[in-house]
């Protein structure tokens, strides 16, 4: 099976644990997640199987939507509900108040990622040096806050929609948000509401899938991760020699250097790159086989 199924991930599992169960599930090696959720985390998880494992890094590069709630006044080691409590403070925050704070983290912020995270150093991810109580320096790292819109205030309890762009640790948008108010804060449940276009309305629960007969029947085509990209649509012979491998002449593209590729049957071919110094299309990724066009 080729193609994204949308996951709503349960609390408790790793999105390792996820992609586990798919596989047992579909008795199929090659599938893998494209965006990484806390155990605690629910929410948005999108498992790609087949050939659609090779667009994760597309997947994996577009905007997040989640809903948070922060609790303030109290700050934790991981910054959320399943770390050690560090610091406690009184809450004398309004909701006029709190509303400025959030403005004040919307657009393009400088990050730092907290220690209990994947990241590495020097091939050690942080958390295993932060379960020693080991603390490094991280670099802060640029991203952009696209919207942050308060749903709900009920001291000592926020409840936030956050739309960002990827790699954006919303355990440390809480903490921040808390340094911003005076009080301190942590993160006490967390939704990703969407990956890309994919929603949580697209997604399945997990022990739905116990008992499918076709879980194929659930797949999104691995082109839907690649829409933002223009389509271009070839004729029988250019089609093969894609599928070869080879580049194909295009003259006169004033669109993105990358775009999708079908054959006259609308089956999906590639990733090409276009090569404006001599007006080709080159294949970045060839994503069928000769099989694609036997119709053609």
């Amino acid at each position: 099976m080729d193609g994204i199924l949308v996951i709503n991930k349960p609390p408790g599992w790793t999105s390792h644990d996820v992609v586990g169960r798919v596989r047992g599930l579909t008795h199929q090696k090659k599938v893998g997640h494209a965006g990484t959720l806390d155990p605690m985390a629910t929410g948005v998880l999108l498992v790609c199987l087949g050939r659609a494992t090779r667009v994760s890094e597309y997947l994996m590069a577009s905007d997040k939507t989640y809903r948070a709630v922060m609790r303030l006044g109290v700050e934790t080691d991981t910054y959320d509900a399943e770390g050690q409590v560090v610091a406690t403070q009184p809450v004398n925050v309004s909701e006029s108040g709190l509303r400025g704070a959030l403005a004040g983290f919307v657009g393009a912020i400088d990050q730092v990622p907290p220690m209990y995270s994947a990241l590495k150093l020097a091939g050690k991810p942080l958390y295993k040096l932060a379960r020693k109580g080991v603390e490094v320096r991280r670099e802060a790292r640029h991203v952009t806050i696209h919207s942050i819109t308060l749903r709900a205030w009920g001291t000592p309890d926020a409840t936030i929609d956050v739309r960002c762009s990827p790699g954006t640790y919303i355990r440390s948008l809480a903490h921040d948000i808390g340094a911003a108010l005076g009080c301190g804060a942590h993160l006490i449940a967390l939704t990703r509401l969407a990956s890309g276009s994919f929603t949580i309305e697209d997604a399945v629960e997990l022990k739905d899938l116990e008992g499918v007969e076709n879980l194929g029947g659930l797949l999104h085509p691995t082109d839907a991760a690649l829409q933002d990209l223009p389509a271009v649509t070839l004729d029988a012979d250019s089609a093969q020699r894609v599928l070869m491998g080879r580049s194909i002449p295009l003259s006169g593209w004033d669109g993105s250097p990358l775009c999708r590729v079908y054959d006259a049957n609308a089956r999906f071919l590639a990733i090409m790159e276009y090569d404006s110094a001599v007006q080709l299309l080159r294949p970045k990724k060839v994503l069928a086989d000769e099989k694609a066009t036997a119709s053609s």
